[in-house]
């Protein structure tokens, strides 16, 4: 069922048209009379639980660090993997 939603972001009305499943609206409603409240407010509610979580748990970002140096030391300059994980282990029963 098409269901038109008011919203008031920067204080002006929008208009949009969402598309919600019968069973799910039927519920909404429910709760939404059950509670003595807008459909509308459900909706704003609902969205604004979401955004907050999706915002809460945005990924971690390693921010960019740069150390005064001249890269790595030339003795490693050419090395691979293998050779720098031993040497980084070297000593530590690894």
């Amino acid at each position: 069922m098409l269901l038109p939603i008011f919203a008031k972001p920067w204080m002006w009305n929008v208009r949009t048209t969402l598309d919600i499943s019968d069973p799910l609206l039927r519920e909404a409603r429910k709760i939404a009379v059950r509670e003595r409240t807008a459909l509308r407010a459900l909706v704003e509610q609902g969205l604004r639980k979401i955004i907050a979580e999706r915002k809460a748990a945005r990924p971690f970002r390693l921010r960019k660090v740069t150390f005064n140096g001249q890269g790595l030391v030339p003795e490693l300059r050419d090395a691979d993997w293998d050779k720098i994980r031993d040497l980084a282990y070297k000593g530590r029963g690894g």
